[in-house]
């Protein structure tokens, strides 16, 4: 079904970098590729079901790839299970030890991200590394965070500049491309967004590798979204950017809907269903705070994508609930019901969440009836 969200022609989005493809299991980064989204189960990885849990969650969010934790060997020993599972590919998070990197690649994992700043005699480890992923035809990310940079390029800048984390990303993948494998996705992180444009940029002129974006430890809830949307959006709208993570301190679910509101607001991903409101002002006479949350509240999960404009005054109220799919414009105790431009109903206050959800159903009702395909007429 299509509907129209009545928004005025939107600009082009920005030629993408061009970089070279890889897959991630079923899911392509780079190369064009649409970007996607990621997030980070926070279960214990060896609690199998805990973890396909929440994998369903974020699957059900809008999640393109998620990645799990392997600390231990009974994270190694449960990613078999997860992965056979999982409806999205699974790339497994590899700290210290690089015996269970190979463990990943033996249990199916669509990709292996690792930190080299922090793996244990990782340079003596990177061609078996190399020769296990290439057979299984499984791509690395290289990680570089802030918090994790090798200590010799910490000793070399004084702090994780972004020339830092770029020549560490870098050097990193030469290390791989000495044995062949080209097969990578970089990533260079910080918890600043200015010091991680910067990166990135330097970056994305530097190599031609598919690019991971996100704001690491980025914060709480509101902060954290800020941060990544303000970086995400920058870096985005230049055409840099081939998969991303909103890096949020709150459940994995918040990542995967902040990070598709980033992408749908760019016009990287089609949109979703839309609630335009009005902050407030000295002239409402409605609670529109209150109101805006029941109806987003009502909407929640709401599949398809219509605009919903929730004003609160005869200023802009008409003009915005005109332009959306349904509308209400507040006063008085009323709500004046707009649908596809024009007024279909006057009702009181506590009943306009309902009207605009039964007015949602219908109309979406109604669109779906004009585009299912016309049945042949049975012979008499």
């Amino acid at each position: 079904m299509t509907v129209d969200l009545g928004l005025p022609g939107l600009p082009r989005t920005p030629v993408r970098r061009r970089t070279r493809p890889i897959h991630v299991g079923s899911v392509a980064v780079g190369g064009g590729a649409p970007v996607s989204v990621q997030t980070m189960t926070t279960t214990l990885t060896a609690d199998v079901d805990a973890a396909l849990q929440q994998i369903a969650e974020v699957t059900a969010a809008g999640c393109d790839i998620v990645r799990v934790a392997v600390p231990s060997q009974d994270d190694a020993d449960a990613l078999p299970a997860i992965v056979a599972k999982s409806k999205l590919p699974v790339i497994a998070d590899i700290h210290f030890q690089p015996r269970y990197v190979f463990a990943a690649i033996d249990a199916g994992c669509a990709a292996v991200r690792v930190n080299p700043g922090n793996i244990r005699k990782f340079d003596d480890r990177v061609g078996d590394i190399a020769k296990a992923a290439a057979s299984a035809g499984v791509p690395i990310r290289i990680g570089v965070n802030a918090g994790s940079l090798d200590p010799r390029l910490l000793a070399k800048y004084g702090k994780a500049t972004p020339e830092a984390l770029v020549e560490s990303a870098l050097w990193e993948c030469s290390l791989f491309e000495e044995h062949g494998f080209t097969d990578l996705k970089i990533a260079v992180k910080h918890h600043d967004p200015l010091t991680m444009i910067a990166a990135n940029r330097l970056l994305a002129d530097a190599c031609d590798y598919p690019l991971h974006l996100g704001v690491t430890e980025a914060g709480p809830a509101f902060q954290g979204a800020v941060k990544s949307a303000v970086a995400l959006g920058i870096l985005l709208g230049e055409g840099i950017g081939d998969t991303i993570r909103v890096s949020l301190s709150a459940p994995p679910v918040e990542q995967v809907k902040a990070g598709c509101h980033i992408l749908s607001s760019l016009g990287l991903r089609p949109r979703k269903l839309e609630i335009v409101s009005c902050p407030g002002c000295g002239r409402l006479q409605v609670d529109i705070h209150r109101l805006a949350s029941r109806v987003e509240a009502a909407f929640d999960g709401f599949p398809h994508p219509l605009r919903i404009a929730v004003m609160g005054c005869v200023v802009n109220g008409p003009g915005e609930s005109r332009e959306a799919d349904l509308g209400v414009s507040c006063g008085n105790g009323k709500g004046q019901i707009f649908r596809q431009g024009r007024v279909i109903a006057t009702v009181p206050e506590h009943k306009i969440v309902e009207t605009l959800l039964d007015e949602a159903l219908r109309l979406t009702g109604e669109l779906d009836s004009q585009d299912a395909p016309a049945q042949p007429e049975e012979a008499s």
